[in-house]
């Protein structure tokens, strides 16, 4: 947000600091500013002048005018308005000022030297009118600015911080300055208005004051008022609707005005919407609306969207003479709900959000009448404000202990010095007993921003300044941490697969009904994002695996073979008004575009460094699923798992198999009571065997078949390779290593356990390459 430098010295009676030091100042104490940027530079050079002829250049559409200029006398200039005349008031530009990036020079344009030029309000940057040079109807008055941004991230715990004055009461406080009140509370009448309020739900619109103006004369606002609104980047409109913009800079206020001859009745009414109905805007769109969102409305319906934007039936036109000034606060979270379903934020909405101070609404309406009689001339109030509004809260004074403070701040400060920041503030202080002093926290701050004597020792500890605090350790017992056995059993998931050469990824808990179409899942057993951050993230995932094949779609565009894994959280519905159950899940994949079953292994080598000691067993294919290449990973018993290649429907290219593995299940089903084993202190033997099976016989069948057979002096059994013999049929080659743990197996041993193992299979029908 942009803070103007001019408007907050107005606002600071005998502030001297330049503007970058002021923006390092509010940075250190306020909040974070992203830089200051000098604004109508060119206003010291341009004057005001008054065209005295106006004559036309043969075969040219451009005209040769004589000015006579405040500053520099009189000059002649080439213009092509067509507004250009005798008689009319205007700004020169002289030769040598730098204007929008280009600097004006003496040129000879149409055989006539052109010494300056004549300015639109755009050129200008008073507004952004650019049908003609600018009119004067009034003084030329508007100043060179600097304007100071603030870091909006900053600021969304304080709602006064989004206007000029709350800015002005913080620079106040840093600098020991008065602060000047702009709005002038006496110039409110008490009388009955001509229009009532009636607020259906309060907690929605905690304050709704609507006050009604007569003969009113709309047009364009005067040029210091367009001119501050523009530099600030608020499009000058008219008088009136400028006036509602103006109060929300100052004040964070937003305002609204309707023309109150095209209203229905004399009642405004904040309610929420029906069924089927809709609101035109002052955008031109037209949104259909629900009972969630909040409205204001007249006899006939919906005039404005609460909080959001006006509506079009009752914009301020060139012919209103009768007009009712809105000032509401309404509730944060229903207005950030109603402009996230519209998609439209608005400078408003955005205020709103933030949790207005209900009390500012009526201050508004007074700032409000004393702008109005200078913008224009002639207007009256009809009657006082009308208003409705929710009884406001009764905040108790926070205690502040003096000790307390000076243990948490580092720096002891005398009861004096607290109470002048604080009041300075805007805080009410006064002394609760021996030590301890009572804080009553101002309306503009009471809205979720301070609530406890830790907020207090914030306020306090930026005004004095952090770095006039001597950092110093606070000596506190130190005690390890407890431990989180959780995180760190992820954390070791992560360290395993990284090894095994996977690299992580990290994908949203949101998809959408395209993404899972593909995988065959239900978009009924999804829960629906409410509030959706974008188009393509309206459901909570059941499973990790759309998101994966996102990223194996993304990234074989660019790769040949690469593998991936994400670690995160399935989020399965429960029964209606139950908090969905989250199981956290591993999900891998390997892309490679070789013909081969390469991908399937690496996976069953990640599953087997995950559950030592796991299976894979042939499991019935779903959908999206290879038919011959789909399995269980077991452990324990325990299915933890499914292995399997992605179905080539799918359209990757290249061969991806993929690994998805219920972590939930997984510690109790890798659980194992391990023994400690010595080193083998005699030495074993091997011996290779190869098995003719059929193509889809799973090779773990052979595996556990041969070890069977191997018997108790069986160490290890390894799966070698495999290759085709005849079509339909593979040769499945294994090494077997067997020892005892006690001696020596006699070399007449070794054979026997070869050929009990071979008679074993060849009696259940296997043949044998031997």
């Amino acid at each position: 947000m942009k803070f103007s430098y001019n408007w907050i010295r107005e606002l600071v009676d005998g502030l001297d600091a330049g503007p970058r030091e002021l923006a390092r100042l509010i940075t250190m104490k306020t909040a974070e500013c992203e830089g200051v940027e000098e604004a109508g530079a060119h206003l010291d050079a341009v004057s005001e002048a008054r065209l005295l002829e106006v004559e036309p250049i043969a075969n040219s559409h451009n005209r040769k005018v004589l000015l006579d200029t405040a500053r520099y006398g009189r000059r002649t200039v080439v213009c092509g308005a067509t507004n250009a005349r005798p008689g009319l008031r205007s700004v020169y530009v002289p030769a040598g000022t730098g204007l929008g990036g280009r600097r004006i020079g003496t040129a000879v344009i149409d055989g006539v030297e052109s010494d300056g030029m004549l300015a639109s309000g755009a050129e200008l940057g008073i507004d952004r009118d650019q049908a003609g040079i600018i009119e004067l109807d009034g003084p030329f008055d508007p100043r060179p600015d600097f304007l100071i941004d603030v870091d909006n991230k900053s600021l969304t715990h304080r709602p006064d911080l989004w206007g000029h004055l709350g800015m002005a009461r913080e620079v106040a406080a840093i600098f020991g300055r008065p602060l000047r009140d702009p709005a002038d509370m006496s110039l409110l009448e008490d009388g009955p208005s001509p229009v009532s309020v009636d607020i259906a739900d309060r907690s929605l619109c905690p304050r709704y004051n609507a006050l009604v103006f007569e003969n009113v004369t709309v047009r364009p606002s005067p040029v210091w008022l367009r001119w501050r609104l523009e530099a600030l980047g608020l499009n000058p409109i008219n008088n009136i609707v400028d006036v509602t913009n103006y109060i929300m800079a100052e004040m964070a206020q937003p305002m609204h005005a309707f023309d109150a001859d095209k209203l229905q009745g004399n009642t405004i009414f904040v309610r929420p919407a029906r069924p089927g109905e809709h609101a035109a805007a002052l955008n031109g769109e037209n949104y259909a609306l629900g009972e969630a969102n909040l409205v204001i409305a007249d006899a006939a319906g919906p005039i404005a969207v609460a909080g959001v934007i006006g509506g079009s039936a009752s914009a301020i036109q060139p012919a209103s003479r009768r007009i009712v000034l809105e000032s509401a606060t309404f509730q944060a979270a229903s207005v950030r709900r109603t402009s996230s379903q519209l998609r439209l934020r608005t400078d408003a909405s955005i205020r709103f959000e933030k949790s207005q101070d209900p009390a500012n609404t009526v201050r508004a309406l007074a700032r409000a009448i004393d702008l109005l009689h200078q913008v224009s001339p002639g207007i009256r109030v009809a009657g006082g404000p009308a208003g409705d509004r929710a009884a406001p809260p009764s905040l108790p004074p926070i205690e502040l202990p003096l000790s307390w403070l000076e243990q948490k701040l580092g720096k002891s400060l005398g009861s004096g010095q607290v109470r002048d920041i604080l009041e300075a503030l805007g805080f009410r202080v006064s002394p609760a007993s021996a030590g301890v002093l009572a804080v009553t926290v101002p309306s503009w701050r009471a809205t979720k921003d301070i609530t406890g004597k830790h907020d207090l020792v914030e306020e306090i500890g930026r005004i004095v300044g952090y770095d006039a605090i001597e950092p110093k350790a606070p000596v506190i017992a130190v005690a390890p941490p407890p431990s989180q056995p959780r995180r760190e059993l992820l954390r070791s998931l992560r360290s395993m697969a990284a090894a095994q050469g996977f690299t992580e990824i990290y994908n949203y808990s949101f998809v959408n009904e395209e993404m899972i179409a593909r995988f065959g899942f239900d978009p009924s057993a999804h829960l629906r994002v409410l509030n959706p951050i974008a188009a393509g993230q309206t459901l909570l995932r059941t499973s990790l695996l759309p998101g994966l094949f996102r990223n194996l779609e993304l990234n074989s565009r660019n790769y040949s073979s690469f593998r991936i894994f994400e670690i995160g959280r399935e989020i399965h519905p429960l029964a209606p008004g139950e908090l969905p159950d989250e199981i956290p899940h591993l999900s891998a994949a390997v892309v490679s575009r070789d013909d081969t079953a390469d991908g399937l292994f690496e996976l069953k080598r990640l599953a087997e460094c995950l559950a030592p000691g796991c299976t894979i067993e042939p499991a019935e294919a779903r959908s999206f699923e290879h038919p011959r290449r789909a399995a269980f990973v077991i452990s324990r018993g325990e299915a933890i798992g499914r292995l399997f290649e992605l179905h080539p429907s799918l359209g990757l290219d290249g061969r991806a198999a993929m690994l998805d593995v219920d972590l939930s299940r997984w510690p109790e089903a890798t659980a194992r009571n391990v023994k400690y084993q010595p080193l083998r202190r005699y030495p074993t033997s091997a011996f290779d065997l190869s098995v003719i099976v059929g193509s889809r016989t799973p090779s773990m069948t052979i595996q556990n078949l041969l070890a069977s057979f191997t018997g108790p002096h069986l160490v290890q059994i390894e799966y070698l390779r495999q290759f085709v013999v005849a079509e339909g049929s593979l040769s499945l080659s294994f090494r077997i290593t067997v020892g005892a743990p006690d001696r020596t197996l006699q070399s007449e041993e070794i054979p026997a356990i070869r050929s009990r193992v071979i008679e074993g299979m060849r009696g259940l029908g296997y043949e044998l390459r031997v």
